[in-house]
């Protein structure tokens, strides 16, 4: 049987970070309450933290990719 390919385990990787993030932001926006927004102003930037969170997922992958490239 042969191993599964790299690109076959990064699309993996992607789909799960994908899920995971996709459950984490309705875990989140369920826990607030209606009475309690906080202002644009103080806000971090969710595009920034969603930038670096998939920056770092993709390095990772990368990292997966090569180690399995050099088997």
């Amino acid at each position: 049987m042969a191993l599964p390919s790299a690109w076959s385990e990064m699309r993996v990787g992607i789909l799960l970070l994908s899920v995971l993030s996709l459950l984490s932001a309705r875990l989140v926006g369920a826990g607030q309450d209606s009475g309690s927004v906080i202002p644009a102003e103080s806000r971090p930037c969710v595009d920034c933290h969603a930038f670096e969170f998939m920056q770092r997922a993709l390095q990772d992958l990368k990292k997966t990719a090569y180690s399995l490239d050099t088997r």
